[in-house]
């Protein structure tokens, strides 16, 4: 692998397929220069750095509290109460390690996790990856525009209303031209993934209970094929294989390089943490209004979760899970549609840059716009939701969470790709 984030007595070509991806960090909040090499010695200096840096880890984490993983959660909490809360805080240090990794992969080889697969491992297990990748995505896709349908109907809102108006707005988020722009939109929705607060101060659960199900492993009515299967799709939903291929095109894109490594670091941490925070308040939101009554027990959807909070706590609390809903559906159908067409211009060539404007914006977006009329006929029927639902898939991402991991392992542990804090024998920091 051979790029201009080498050692600097290296004379090398560059692997960046875009020269949209060199140039200055800008970021949401801050830009650092490209050519910075000024020490950062005063907090204020570190804080603005990473204030500037912020953005890839907690969109990636953030981004996979969607539609499908509040449902999952939500069907944790009204079917087994807090008794699986405990999975929640087990996946912190797997998302870190995971996220880590393509951190590293990322700013130091200056390639998507697609084409580093492809190069390292060959042609057919790069082309393996993909597939599986672009299948989970569809799938993922349209529970996402299920989830719009439903949060939105909760509102009295019709699906052939909202779910085309979803998918507009997800083109112009994209099609924005500036990276700027469109990670602000995305940092919205992250903001707006702390109404979990509020949900949890109207719904008032237990303390005592919460703090029991987080650290006292059990399942309540005790571990069968269907709980096992909950707890593989908790697992498949929290550590996605999108995640991936988004994060390490994303910290390209927006031109983290390995000077920057530690504050990516940190931005990826507090995502898993952000991410974790807000799953375990809607199980023990949903767990603690549902316990006791005729509906525990008896999941249907994340729209029937909002009736039946709308029931049993009040219309506020109803109104703002639905809001949490949409919110979900719609970062996680924006980073999963990005995560697409990064995999995608990794494997054909193609320019994929969410900075440059005109012909290589398109070409950022044309590759998973065929899709969403697809996801959006599977919300044309309520019968029909039924064949996305979260539960028929979501354990599948979770099943294949140990051959991912094996794969970029490998790549992370190589020393010509690891870079600063890699395990890899005789690896080096290299320095900018």
């Amino acid at each position: 692998m051979r790029d201009d984030r080498r050692r600097p007595d290296e004379e090398q070509a560059s692997a960046v397929l875009d020269s949209a991806h060199l140039g200055d960090i800008q970021g949401a909040f801050g830009t650092i220069k490209q050519h910075d090499v000024g020490s950062r010695r005063s907090w204020k200096a570190r804080i603005l750095t990473l204030f500037a840096i912020l953005g890839p880890g907690l969109i990636v984490m953030v981004g996979d509290n969607d539609a499908g993983g509040v449902s999952t959660y939500a069907q944790a909490g009204q079917n087994y109460g807090l008794t699986l809360l405990w999975t929640l805080p087990l996946l912190i240090p797997v998302l870190i390690v995971n996220q880590e990794m393509v951190v590293r992969l990322g700013a130091v080889t200056g390639v998507g996790h697609a084409r580093l697969i492809n190069e390292r491992f060959g042609k057919f297990w790069g082309a393996f990856s993909v597939g599986d990748l672009f299948i989970l995505n569809f799938l993922t896709i349209a529970t996402e525009f299920i989830g719009v349908s439903l949060a939105l109907g909760y509102f009295g809102v019709s699906e052939y209303i909202s779910v085309p108006i979803a998918a507009v707005a997800l083109v112009a988020m994209t099609a924005s031209g500036s990276f700027r722009r469109w990670e602000r939109f995305m940092f919205v929705f992250i903001f707006a993934n702390f109404l979990v607060i509020p949900l949890a101060i109207f719904s008032h659960p237990s303390a005592s209970s919460f703090a029991k199900g987080f650290v006292i492993p059990g399942v309540h009515g005790g571990f069968n094929s269907t709980s096992i299967l909950l707890v593989i799709a908790i697992v498949g939903t929290t550590v996605a294989p999108w995640q991936l291929f988004f994060q390490q095109s994303n910290i390209i894109d927006k031109r983290i390089t390995p000077r920057w490594i530690n504050y990516e670091r940190v931005d990826t941490v507090l995502g898993s943490l952000v991410t974790v925070f807000a799953a375990s308040l809607i199980m023990a939101v949903v767990a603690s209004a549902f316990t006791g009554t005729p509906l525990f027990g008896h999941y249907t959807n994340a729209g029937g979760v909002a009736h039946g909070l709308a029931t049993q706590v009040g219309h506020g609390t109803g109104a703002i899970f639905a809001i949490i809903l949409l919110n979900a559906s719609i970062i996680g159908a924006a980073s999963v549609t990005l995560a697409t067409s990064y995999a995608f211009g990794d494997v054909f060539g193609a320019h994929h840059s969410s900075t440059a404007a005109g012909r290589t914006r398109s070409s950022s977006t044309a590759p998973s716009a065929p899709w969403w009329p697809w996801p959006r006929s599977s919300c044309s029927s309520p019968g029909r939701r039924s064949v996305s639902s979260p539960r028929v898939f979501r354990p599948w991402p979770g099943s294949c969470c140990p051959v991912r991991r094996c794969s970029f392992s490998c790549c992370a542990t190589t020393r010509r790709c690891s870079g600063p804090g890699s395990t890899a024998p005789g690896s080096t920091c290299w320095p900018r």
